[in-house]
């Protein structure tokens, strides 16, 4: 049965009503949603999400469901699960131009990536979550982030209700930030387009990640397992045989700070103390941190 609010031309998509939102979110927790809309496609975004909001209905936009603690109440409104799909790739004069849906599952992508050889994305290996989320979040890891590589954005705009293109430029990344961030809820990520390098080794900019690899260079594939061992060593990797891999996800920030409180901080440890210039100042290490209670 379709929601009453969508009227009699809502496109033809699957909706499930009363779905718990512990069967879609890693922490597997959360009540009854009351409209999941699943495998929505790019095209019917704005028919929908607009009918919702002339409606006064509330929407949520859910991909792999990590960074997300659903209430035992549920929520009351439409959960859009948008569709994924195969990547495109295209020659360009600085690499190779891919191009992905917002639905697809991130490390599938990556996987692909890593595959065809080419470098950009393993550092960014067993991340959970979908491609839409990546640059609303400025995903990173392991000395990478999303927005090195990410060159355009295709957004739904709420507030003009049309769709386009944003260039990187415009998407105002910072360290774990972005303009998706600043104006949360305006905008619903269609598709994503990013520049890979063809050329086969990888740069590794992380200190652990050089350590397991024995090599500060390495090829995509390295870089990938690597960054899973690592991570399944941690347990940060959606594992349906580890018990402990029901996680929020890593959401806290590396701290940055100045010169200055960076050099205090380090006279009160009696070790070394991982540290990265960046361009606000120096970033620490939020998680080294808080083991020495630094």
């Amino acid at each position: 049965m379709l929601p009453p609010f969508l009227g009699p031309n809502a496109p033809p998509v699957t909706w499930r009503a009363g779905v718990p939102l512990a069967t879609l979110t890693t922490l597997e927790v959360g009540g009854p949603a009351r409209w999941v809309v699943d495998a929505l496609a790019p095209a019917a975004v704005p028919q929908v999400v607009a009918a919702c909001d002339a409606a006064g209905v509330p929407v949520l936009v859910l991909g792999g469901g990590s960074n997300v603690l659903a209430a035992d109440a549920g929520f009351p409104g439409v959960v859009i699960r948008l569709a994924g799909g195969t990547p495109t790739a295209r020659p360009h004069p600085e690499g190779i131009e891919v191009t992905v849906a917002g639905g697809t599952v991130w490390d599938a992508l990556v996987a692909w990536s890593v595959d065809a050889g080419w470098v950009g994305l393993e550092g960014l290996s067993g991340i959970p979550g979908c491609v839409g989320a990546a640059p609303i979040q400025n995903i990173g890891a392991y000395g990478a982030e999303v927005g090195e590589v990410l060159t355009a954005v295709e957004v739904y705009d709420r507030h003009t209700r049309d769709c386009g293109w944003l260039a990187a430029a415009e998407c105002g990344f910072g360290y774990r930030w972005s303009r998706f961030k600043a104006e949360r809820d305006r905008f619903i990520v269609l598709q994503v387009r990013l520049r890979l390098d063809p050329g086969g080794v990888a740069r590794v900019r992380y200190a652990e990640l050089a350590t397991h690899l024995g090599a500060e260079t390495a090829s995509p594939a390295a870089v990938r397992a690597a960054v899973l061992a690592i991570r399944r060593r941690k347990s940060m990797v959606l594992d349906p045989d580890d018990e402990n891999r029901r996680s929020a996800g890593s959401f806290f920030l590396n701290p940055v700070v100045t010169a200055a409180q960076a050099a205090a901080v380090a006279a009160r440890v009696p070790e070394p103390m991982p540290q990265w210039a960046v361009a606000e100042g120096t970033k620490l290490s939020a998680a080294w941190l808080i083991e020495r209670r630094a």
